[in-house]
């Protein structure tokens, strides 16, 4: 395969953060609307930009609930924070042989770097690419283009790893090959229905993907 640069989505990708996440919604909507969400009821809103799913809940006070689920979220990384399995190994190993590595993630930079840092990734790649740095999120293809003009590097030759539709519809809309992850927390067979060119069990099987 002529893949050379991999970028890859953050949250339910490289590391497990759906727990944190669910509990960050919890408290907020908890604490904005009085009401008690099902995990059910959450899960939906994992995937896309946080605005645009707490404007479901309350158009008039967004800015006031993302400030309360980013303060939880933040005090609360540490304790939920883990790479999945494979997760680091792999990310070294591709390194080591030479391949470009970004992150392209519908999260705020800076809390997308600590995450990176609690779970040993930082360093390992070359580009971050958060919802702060583009104008449109995820799936319109600007935070991959973004990603590949900073890293110099061409479609053609790019492979875009990712949990959910977003990701997948990301890649496609930017021209690149596609890859979706097992353990989506939204299932597997959910994700298979976008299409991605492959379908990752453990994130090691990238290297049987690209024969390193």
């Amino acid at each position: 395969m002529s893949i050379r640069t991999i970028l890859f989505d953050l949250d339910g990708t490289l590391i497990d953060t759906n727990e944190l996440i669910i509990a960050s919604f919890t408290h907020t909507l908890e604490k904005h609307t009085g009401k008690k969400y099902q995990r059910e009821d959450i899960l939906p809103f994992i995937g896309p930009p946080l605005y645009d799913s707490l404007h479901q809940v309350d158009p008039d006070h967004v800015e006031a609930m993302i400030t309360t689920y980013r303060t939880h979220n933040i005090e609360n990384h540490e304790k939920y924070v883990v790479a999945y399995p494979t997760v680091v190994e792999t990310m070294r190993t591709l390194k080591d042989k030479g391949y470009q590595l970004g992150i392209v993630t519908t999260k705020i930079r800076d809390t997308a770097e600590l995450g990176l840092k609690i779970t040993g990734l930082y360093e390992l790649f070359e580009c971050v690419i958060g919802l702060d740095d583009v104008t449109n999120a995820k799936p319109h293809p600007e935070p991959i283009i973004k990603a590949l003009t900073e890293l110099d590097a061409s479609p053609q030759h790019a492979l875009m790893v990712g949990d959910n539709y977003h990701d997948i519809e990301s890649g496609q809309n930017a021209g690149v090959k596609t890859a979706g992850v097992a353990w989506s927390i939204k299932g597997e067979a959910a994700l298979a229905d976008y299409q991605p060119d492959y379908m990752l069990k453990e994130m090691k099987d990238l290297l049987t993907i690209l024969e390193v």
